[in-house]
């Protein structure tokens, strides 16, 4: 991930969609795009209150404090104000 100013914010760019539990109060800005050049912007917070209930179920995230995804966003999160 690289980080970059848009306006005094920071955006984190990624190559995946990532929610980690060490970015959790932060208010950070993430930009995600996909393999097919889609591109998402999301506010980690907001995202993390959504997903928080199913995260905490994940094994990964248990162990690895982070999930990710390559193609897509979460389907929980689709169609949602993300930002």
């Amino acid at each position: 991930m690289s980080k970059v100013k848009e306006n005094d914010t920071k955006v984190l760019k990624s190559k995946r969609f990532v929610v980690r539990l060490s970015l959790v109060g932060k208010n950070q800005l993430i930009e995600f795009t996909n393999k097919k050049g889609k591109t998402y912007t999301y506010n980690h917070d907001k995202v993390y209150s959504i997903m928080k209930e199913n995260l905490e179920s994940l094994d990964c995230f248990k162990k690895y404090k982070s999930y990710t995804a390559t193609n897509n966003i979460p389907v929980v999160l689709r169609n949602k104000e993300l930002v």
